[in-house]
Order: structure tokens, then sequence, then C-alpha cells
């Protein structure tokens, strides 16, 4: 790492215990029992917290989840282990600058405590994405190979088109020795997370030589990241690619010369890092060399986060810093060249839709595919996702404006956060769009989100004094309002996500009976077990359209589905819990209307009941 130097402030400007770098080989502050103490306090919200977070996970309601989600399901110890947890990190922030490991400790416990309870508790795959992606990866491990080319129902083969995440986790399941990827699919959010935290370090240490500041963004950019796709996903891994890719970028592909004046303490917020060592050409193309396998990884893997790789190369290109036209040539070839050969069918499909989508800013930009989040637990998560985004977007634009050098010298993490808005105006990425700018729009974000809360160590002066009365304030209130916001986007809606094991096997059922090639109707396919042996079977996900049709549908269940048909294709129909609270949260069907749906289908010959259960409904079609 390249070390850096800061100009250290008067000893009369440097407040106590603000967390100021102690300048090398000078003895420590006299404080006669002091340090004891500050060790107490550091270490000891650790242990309770693990104490109370311990305690509430077995008393953890999971099984009989309501309308809320986790939310009135997790114990008041919960709640109160991250209520410690968030104390303890406000009072070790104090110290980041001479201990910068009890911060970092208390970011890891964030993470385990936010992100570890379905892992711990879950006796199934957690979120019907997840049991997907391990449904490719069995394929992919029965046999061996892929088939980019072969037409599968459902958008299916796109898996086989960008498969690199997949082959991993193959490779992972074989060298680990266990069944299948979901003996560890829970763990996942908890493991990227892990992986992320030093490469997130490492980036805002680029741009700041104030601990505080770093691990301040650190634990922002957690309780901002809500928006889950930190599953076992290709999106969870090729994200992690990107910020190691920028991370390289902003710390060994700064042009000889271009610094200017951010070369020079008196133009620097006192909380800035001076600009990292310029690089000739030859070391440029031989980190090119070292980053081009980690670009093929991504392109590899998912289709939409070379695009925004892509996008913020470009926009770092703006600046006469970074503006390194070769990195941006290779990965726009790179990712060309996946696109045309493995990715080719369905690049060429994204192409011919672009006609409708491209310059569509309100449909771009709208969040879900059809429907209106309905019922109280989907309704507060929307709220507190907005919450939580009008939040983020005050105290970064409260920095940028009120530290106007921080932000010149942090300029590319801010054009990195402004990188993926334009994607707006390309599509909607099936109703994800949103999520997704969002996402990759959040390092950046998030840095200037602390920059508001923490003051400049170095500064004096009285509006530096006003800054740190109001941020001492300030800090633990919006560290309080972000996990307030934060757990009902994450857990509000685990209705969804959580399918008991009673459920799963009656769907594991429904396909053992039926013959290969059988066509498998269900509402949609937010369910455990929806793509199981998905390249024996064709699927119809029926209220996955607009609503004005699932409407219509309503109004004879029996007859529209059984027109849907194609004759002499056998045909069996799944209907189960999660599915009826994921169509109903989602706003897909009315309320009340599963049960419509259901009622119908029952009382008509048209279909013929084959299980029943309060864990599910499946039904074969008998035609006429």
């Amino acid at each position: 790492m390249q070390q850096q130097h800061r100009v250290p402030a008067p000893a009369a400007a440097r407040p106590a215990g603000d967390g100021a770098d102690v300048k090398a080989g000078a003895p420590p502050p006299a404080r006669s029992g002091g340090r004891p103490l500050q060790t107490l306090f550091s270490w000891l919200p650790l242990l309770v917290a693990a104490a109370l977070w311990l305690y509430a996970l077995p008393r953890t309601g999971f099984r009989d989840i309501g309308d809320h989600g986790l939310l009135d399901r997790f114990p008041a110890a919960y709640y109160a282990a991250l209520a410690v947890l968030t104390a303890g990190f406000v009072v070790t922030l104090r110290r980041a600058g001479t201990a910068p490991r009890w911060p970092a400790a208390y970011c890891v416990a964030l993470l385990v405590a936010l992100k570890a309870p379905p892992a711990v508790l879950y006796d199934g795959v957690r979120y019907a994405w997840a049991a997907k992606h391990d449904a490719v990866i069995t394929r992919l491990l029965a046999e061996g190979t892929v088939h980019p080319y072969t037409e599968l129902s459902g958008g299916m083969a796109a898996y086989d088109q960008w498969p690199g995440f997949f082959s991993l986790n193959a490779a992972l399941v074989r060298a680990v020795g266990v069944e299948a990827a979901a003996s560890y699919i829970n763990w996942a959010p908890v493991a990227l997370g892990v992986l992320t935290l030093p490469v997130l370090t490492l980036l805002y240490r680029t741009f700041t030589d104030d601990w505080r500041l770093v691990w301040t963004g650190v634990w922002v950019f957690q309780l901002a990241n809500w928006v889950g796709q930190d599953y076992l996903s290709p999106q969870g891994f090729s994200y992690l690619l990107h910020l190691t890719v920028l991370v390289v970028v902003v710390r060994h592909f700064v042009r000889p010369g271009s610094a200017g004046p951010l070369r020079d303490r008196a133009w620097l917020d006192p909380a800035a890092a001076a600009v990292p060592p310029p690089t000739g050409t030859r070391q440029r193309a031989v980190c090119v060399l070292v980053l081009a396998p980690l670009i093929a990884a991504v392109n590899a893997s998912h289709q939409l986060t070379p695009v925004m790789l892509c996008a913020t190369l470009f926009t770092l290109c703006l600046t006469r810093r970074y503006r390194n036209i070769g990195l941006l040539v290779v990965a726009g070839l790179l990712m060309l060249a996946w696109d045309l050969t493995m990715g080719r069918v369905l690049f060429l499909e994204t192409l011919g839709t672009l006609r409708d989508s491209a310059g569509d800013l309100l449909g771009n930009s709208r969040a879900g595919y059809a429907g209106e989040p309905t019922g109280p637990g989907p309704e507060l998560v929307g709220t507190a996702n907005i919450a939580v985004v009008l939040l983020l977007a005050a105290l970064a634009g409260t920095a940028v404006l009120l530290r106007r050098r921080l932000a010149r010298s942090a300029l590319p993490l801010l054009l990195a956060a402004a990188a993926p808005v334009p994607m707006f105006a390309v599509n909607d990425y099936g109703g994800e769009m949103l999520f997704r700018v969002y996402l990759f729009g959040l390092p950046g974000t998030a840095f200037f989100a602390a920059a508001a809360l923490v003051p400049a160590a170095g500064a004096a002066g009285r509006g530096a004094r006003t800054a740190r009365r109001v941020t001492a304030v300030a800090l633990p209130v919006a560290l309080t309002l972000l996990l307030a916001g934060f757990l009902p986007s994450y857990y509000g809606k685990e209705g969804m996500h959580y399918a008991p094991p009673a459920e799963t096997a009656l769907v594991t059922r429904a396909y053992d009976r039926a013959p290969a090639g059988s066509l498998i109707l269900a509402t949609t396919g937010s369910f455990p077990g929806a793509y199981t042996r998905y390249d024996r079977y064709e699927r119809w996900f029926f209220t996955e359209q607009e609503i004005p049709e699932n409407l219509a549908m309503l109004r004879d269940p029996a007859g529209y589905l059984a027109r849907g048909i194609p004759e002499g294709r056998r045909a069996y129909v799944i209907l189960t819990p999660t599915q009826e609270e994921a169509v109903t949260g989602e706003g897909y069907l009315p309320p009340g209307g599963f049960d419509t749906l259901v009622a119908g289908l029952k009382a008509s010959p048209l279909f013929r009941v084959v299980e029943e259960s309060r864990h599910g409904l499946v039904l074969v079609h008998v035609p006429r």
C-alpha cells in the first residue's frame, strides 16, 4: 500500500480523542488510567451485543412469519444487540486513528448481526432466486458443460450464456465435498460482505487519511445496502469484482502530472489523503494485464455489471487524473467479445427491445414489474426504501456542498456514484434498473454521507467547533435512522423468502409426478423449487404480466389457464403459501385474489386435485 503523508494540525486545533493520527515516534498522550477504561469501552459492547444476539436467535419465530416479515418475530434482545453495537461503534470511532482495529471489529460484527440470522435459523434455502441458482449449479455438476444456444423456457438459457459464477460454485461444491450449493447458500451474504469490507476500506483509504471517515463510510454502506443482491448470485459476485477493479484503478492508474494543486496540502481538506503517486505507461499496461482476467470474469458471470463497469471507467476518463483510454477500450472489447459469442442470443434479443425502452425514463426507473406493493409488510418496505435513499442523498449532498475541497480530491468517487444514472435512459432491466443504479452508486454515496457526519479532525475555528458539536449528535442519530430503515427493507418481506421444508417437499413431489416435457404452471417463480430440473419442463408463471390481464384471469381462472395449455401437453398447477405472499405483496393479484384463483381451479372439471395440504396445492389439467 502506498504510504500517505498528511500535515498534522497544531496541537491546539486538534480536539482530544477525535481520531487524528498520532505522529510517528511521538509518545502517546499521558492520561492516567484512561487507556484501560478506553479498552473496556471498546470490547465490552461487543460482548454484550454478542450475548444479546445469541439469546435472541433461538427465540425468533421464523416458522410463523406474519405480515411484517421477521420484524415482529425478532425478540427485543435482537434490537437491543444492534443498539449496543451502534453505541459501541460510535464510542470506538473517537479512537479510530490510533486503534482502527476496534471500528473494524464493530463493522464485521454488524455484518454478522444483520445478515447471519437466516443462515443460522432457516432449515431451507432463503430466497427463491437463490434456490434457482442452486438448480443451475446442480445441472452444471450433472452435465459437466453448458449449452449456450439451447432454448429453455423462462429465460433460463441466459445462465448457460453467462456461466462463470456457476462454474466457480460447481468447482467449490466438488472441492469442499458437499452434495450441493444449498449446504452453504444462506451464508453467501455474510461471505460476500466479509470479502467486500477490505476492498471498500482500500477504496475509501485512497481518498482520506482519517480512519473515522473510512469506518463510518463502511458502516453507512452496510446499512444502506438493503437491495439484497448479496445472496448467492452472479450479481453479488460480479459486484465484488467491480469494486476490486475500481480500487486498482484509483490507486494505480494516476497519470503523471495530472494531480496539479492536489499535491499541495493547502488545497486539500484536512481529512483528505494525498493523491497516489503517478504511474508510467508501462506500469499502467501491467495493471491492465492484471485486471483483464477480473474483467473477463465479470463478463463471464453477469450481463449488466460489465456495462456498469464500462460506464464507471468512462466517467473516470472525464478527469485528467484517470484518463486511461486503454483500460476502457480493453473493458469494452472484452464485453463486446462475450456478448457476440457466448451471450449472442440474449444480447441480440435485448438490442431488439431497446426501440421500446430507450429514452423511457419513467418506465425504466419503476420499481418492480407491474404491481404496487400490497399489505403492511411490503408497504412498509417501500416506505423504508425511500426514507433511506432520501437520508443518504441529503447527507451526501450536504458533504459535497460544505466540504468542497474533499469533494474536489475525492472527485473519482463522486463520478463513480453518478456513472450508473444514465442507465435509466436505456432499459428497465425487468423492473430492477432502479435498484441496480442505486447499488452501483452506493460506494461513493456512502463515503460522502459519512463525510457529512465526521468533521475534519485538523480543522480549527468557530465553524469547525460548531460542526463538531452538531455531528456529535447527528452521527448516532443518522446511524440509528439508517438502521431503522435497513431492517424493514431487508427483512420486511421475509414471508416471500422463507418456505418450510414441507412446502419444498410438496413442490418436489409435484415434479416427480410430472413426466419430462410437462408444462408447469404457477402464479410466480418466486417460490423455492420453482426451477427444479428446469431443463426438463416448460414453465408458465401466469400472473407475471400486466395487472388488467390478471384481473381478467380471475373472472374465470380455470378457463383462462386451460386456453393457454397447448393441446396434448401434460400440465400441472403448483400453488403454495409462498406464492400467495409474493403475488399479493408485489401487487400482481388483489387481496383475496389468490383464494379466488384456488377456489376457481378446485371447482372446475378442467383441473383435478392431486395433492392438497396447508403447505400447498397441486392440480393436474384434465383435457376435455
